[in-house]
């Protein structure tokens, strides 16, 4: 009988593991929380630019089965107050394939 449980929670790890509901550059089986660039401009690091914002934006699926959310760079920029942009990055969390969430950030002035 013990040999049949161990058995099962093993299949159902593998199995979930097939199922990541967000993308990311690197995954875990168990579960993922990574956060990745896509696009930067030279302006970021610049000593006379003003002050950085930071605006995020995301979209989350429950199950694969439903997914909701607005996680384009236009609402990041939204929720930040930032007029342009100079850094582009990328987050996702995924946990058991159960709850997942992938998250534009962006910075900029």
């Amino acid at each position: 009988m013990r040999s049949l449980c161990v058995l099962g929670a093993i299949s159902l790890v593998i199995g979930l593991g097939g199922c990541m509901i967000v993308d990311a550059p690197i995954r875990g089986v168990m579960g993922t929380e990574v956060i990745w660039g896509d696009f930067a401009t030279a302006e970021a690091s610049s000593p006379t630019s003003p002050s950085t914002k930071e605006g995020r934006a995301c979209a989350e699926s429950i199950l694969g089965l439903i997914a909701h959310g607005d996680a384009s760079v236009r609402a990041a920029k939204e929720a930040g107050g930032i007029k342009e942009v100079t850094v582009i990055d990328h987050s996702a969390r995924n946990f058991l394939g159960i709850v997942g969430e992938w998250c534009t950030i962006v910075r900029g002035h």
